[in-house]
């Protein structure tokens, strides 16, 4: 089941997964934190999964603005 979309809703489903990725790491940032007194296996955990939701975020940006990355070289 292959769909065949528009470079409009591509751009759409990219800012969408952007949108969530910020998300996902806003909570789990949030989470690292609160653990970080009370479980520090938990909290390493959230910090490894808020660090693929960082790169997850770099290339979704990268993609969408090529370029104007901050981390950009």
């Amino acid at each position: 089941m292959t769909d065949v979309v528009d470079s409009d809703e591509l751009l759409r489903r990219i800012q969408r997964a952007r949108a969530r990725a910020r998300e996902e790491l806003r909570t789990l940032r949030s989470r690292t934190e609160d653990l970080g007194r009370t479980d520090p296996d938990a909290a390493r955990d959230a910090r490894v999964r808020g660090l693929a939701y960082e790169a997850v975020l770099d290339v979704l940006d990268e993609i969408v603005a090529p370029g104007h990355h901050p981390d950009a070289a």
